[in-house]
């Protein structure tokens, strides 16, 4: 059968002039994690972009996780000219609006995020059907974090900016009241040595009578240095770890109260970041190379004891976001 997939239009313009390319590479990663290595091609139907692909016939499942796709919105089955729209039910577990409610500067656009997301689970060696877990290690006001809960996931959030972590746990208190959401909220605390790492953790489920039946998702959230991750996550199994690293001098990264560089943060963190993380796992790190050099993070990747994803899909992610950020992505798996 043959498949297209309409694409939605991109507002950031910059972006946009990329945002065909990453979606086809998101696509290729998806089917692959399906056990199918498709031929996927760009073309542009009635002034609208499509991504069509021929396959053997998809399962309604199939189809759904298909439709987590960052940037799909219209499905159909193509015969010649024709188009024959598909009926694909959604997995979202959360409305969508979660991730894209709270605005701020510096916010990580939502399609992008999802997309590192999808690509990262698909590289995993777990199946999605579970609910995994997702760590953010730098996860600001939380897109990650609720990207990866609006998809069924659960999230562990961790950041060093104590006002951006209050931020992100009053939103999503604030979002489970308004959605009407059963759930449950309490603090704790993880500790190592003499230090401890304040958390807040939110229990919650999409329906009333998941939660009464133990069917639930967890949010936690951290205020502490990214590299005690394996401190806040013990206990629990991360499957992913998804990392917009700073862009800029307007996040230059701290370490105390020093002023540390991209690639002192990089080096310092992700060995830590990669103990949070089970065996199979997948690991994504998003960066401006015209602060951070692609080779460079590759370097420390597998210095860290992560093997990078290259070749293919993997060497077509760099893209313009704006005239100060042209953005790459780097996979790795343990």
């Amino acid at each position: 059968m043959v498949y297209t997939f309409g694409l939605v239009k991109h507002a950031n313009i910059r972006y946009r002039d990329s945002s065909v390319r990453l979606s086809r590479c998101e696509l290729i990663a998806m089917l692959r994690s399906l056990g199918l290595d498709c031929d996927v091609r760009a073309e542009c139907l009635g002034g609208t972009d499509f991504l069509t692909f021929e396959c053997r016939e998809l399962s309604e499942h199939e189809l759904s996780r298909l439709s987590s796709h960052s940037s799909a919105v219209f499905f159909a089955e193509k015969k010649g000219e024709m188009l024959r729209p598909l009926s694909v039910p959604g997995m979202d577990y959360l409305e969508e609006d979660l991730p894209e409610i709270l605005k701020y500067k510096g916010k990580t656009s939502v399609p992008f995020t999802r997309l590192m997301l999808n690509i990262a689970l698909a590289r995993t060696a777990f199946a999605v059907t579970s609910p995994l877990t997702v760590l953010d290690p730098l996860c600001g006001k939380g897109t990650g974090c609720f990207c990866a809960l609006q998809a069924g996931l659960n999230a562990l959030g961790l950041d060093v900016d104590a006002k951006a972590v209050r931020e992100a746990s009053d939103y999503f208190a604030r979002y489970l009241k308004l959605h009407f959401l059963k759930h449950s909220t309490r603090t704790l605390s993880e500790t190592s040595g003499k230090t401890s790492l304040p958390v807040t953790e939110f229990i919650f489920a999409d329906t009333k009578e998941h939660y009464q039946q133990g069917e639930t998702r967890f949010l936690r959230l951290a205020c502490g240095d990214t590299a005690m991750a394996p401190v806040f996550s013990r206990r629990i199994p991360v499957h992913a770890v998804i990392a917009d690293l700073p862009y800029g001098i307007q996040h230059a990264p701290q370490f105390g109260s020093k002023p540390e560089s991209f690639r002192q943060l990089l080096s310092r963190a992700l060995p830590r970041w990669k103990d949070a993380l089970l065996p199979g796992g997948a690991v994504a790190l998003s960066f401006n190379t015209l602060t951070f050099p692609t080779r460079q993070v590759l370097e420390i990747v597998r210095s860290a004891g992560l093997t990078p994803c290259e070749g293919g899909l993997f060497n077509q992610l760099r893209h313009e976001v704006e005239q100060a950020v042209v953005r790459d992505v780097v996979f790795a798996v343990k």
